[in-house]
């Protein structure tokens, strides 16, 4: 828990909150409007095209010149529209990125076995708006409420082709979910912590041979980071996963009836969720902000660390969209449920059998240990793929795939 709740409240402690309120919804913002010209700028040179170069020095302002050409848009309603709920959808997928981000840790001093406190206006509290306890639920909390405002938007549009994006959005990110929660939870397991400043402090310490960092990332045996982040883009709704928004089929999926600020909204909402989903990967895998520093203050070194690792994420998500090519939805959700939710499944309980074995075994034990699992793991997901390979002939020959049935036969000298 954040030390500058340790002995109660006063009106310094209040002003230091209310300053890290401010400063998360600033950092997050601008992040936002910057990632959107990265984007921008990123394809455009992967495709050999200059991107934005008129509003402001090397485009930079591009981003604005867009909002305020939204805003000067004619807002619009639909008259088959449930008014209160179209109004409301979009608060639903913008609140629940900016909270998301409130739980991730910006800085700190980890240096010397250090928990990332920093000392502010004489109070010593962590570089993030807010520690809970559980703050890995509560992002897994916030990431399902943002299924909400998808949902809602093309439920009260009053429109097929939106109420058909929605129902995609819906499928999708509840099947994703799954595998996202299941890869987080081998972090929880590894780190032993729900808390993201805990994990930060777990992943701070000494490095595998003194050379490799004590990420999380290695910890758990890089599986789970790859599910974490499939899964994320899945989440967020970015190619090759952004069937909510397939323009050749829905015209524009949910957005399809929104315009000027709510849609503005929607845009914002998504690039929000971009940054916070990159930052909880920073957090999650590679260490949050803790990194060597040489020289100067360490908690302004960890800025530096964190922004590092947060971009080099947000051009992987830039790269992903500009050369990957979209899945159909069948490859999509046959992806999701026979692929990543046994593969998350399979290497959490890989990972409980070596934490339990190492606890109960000495010497080779726990290897035995390991190793039976690990087998029986293989053994189920070959079973699991003769399985689905089956149902794929059966569908390809055209039949219904059904389990094998014994049919009894009539006994000889049986009268019809």
């Amino acid at each position: 828990m954040d030390p500058l709740f340790a002995d109660g409240l006063d009106g310094v402690d209040v002003l230091i909150i209310l300053g890290k309120v401010v400063v998360t919804f600033l950092i997050v913002l601008l992040t936002v409007i910057l990632t959107v010209w990265f984007e921008r700028k990123v394809i455009s040179d992967l495709q050999s095209r200059v991107g934005p170069n008129r509003a402001g020095p090397w485009g930079l302002l591009q981003t604005l010149a867009d909002g305020m050409k939204l805003a000067f848009k004619e807002d619009m309603i639909p008259d088959a529209a449930d008014r209160r709920v179209f109004i409301l959808a979009p608060y639903l997928s913008v609140v629940p990125a900016i909270a998301a981000f409130a739980i991730v840790p910006i800085g700190g001093n980890w240096a010397d076995g250090g928990d990332g406190t920093v000392e502010i206006f004489g109070r010593e509290t962590f570089l993030q708006l807010a520690d809970p306890p559980i703050g890995a639920l509560f992002f897994l909390a916030m990431s399902g409420i943002g299924v909400y405002g998808v949902m809602l938007a093309g439920w009260s549009s009053g429109s097929k082709y939106p109420l058909l994006g929605s129902i995609r959005a819906s499928a999708q990110i509840v099947s994703y979910e799954a595998a996202l929660g299941l890869a987080l939870a081998s972090v929880v397991l590894v780190s032993g912590t729900l808390s993201t400043n805990e994990m930060v402090t777990f992943q701070a310490g000494d490095g595998f041979g003194s050379f490799i960092p004590n990420w999380n990332l290695v910890a758990v045996g890089f599986i789970p980071a790859v599910l974490f982040v499939v899964a994320g883009t899945a989440e967020l709704n970015r190619p090759p996963f952004d069937l909510t928004e397939a323009e050749q089929e829905l015209v524009g999926g949910y957005l399809t009836e929104y315009t000027s600020m709510r849609f503005a909204m929607y845009y914002l909402s998504e690039y929000m969720a971009m940054v916070t989903m990159s930052a909880l990967i920073v957090t999650f895998f590679l260490g949050g902000p803790a990194g060597p520093a040489p020289v100067g203050p360490v908690w302004l070194w960890s800025i530096g660390w964190f922004a590092l690792k947060l971009v080099a994420l947000l051009y992987f998500f830039v790269w992903a969209r500009a050369s990957l090519p979209r899945l159909r939805y069948d490859q999509l959700m046959d992806f999701g449920w026979k692929v990543m939710i046994p593969a998350a499944l399979g290497w959490f309980l890989i990972l409980a059998t070596i934490r339990v074995s190492q606890d109960r075994y000495e010497g080779a034990g726990w290897a035995v240990a390991v190793g039976v699992a690990m087998a029986i793991a293989l053994v189920g997901y070959g079973l699991l793929r003769l399985s689905l390979n089956a149902a794929h002939r059966a569908r390809a020959k055209g039949e219904e795939w059904r389990p094998a049935q014994i049919h009894a036969t009539p006994s000889d000298g049986a009268g019809s």
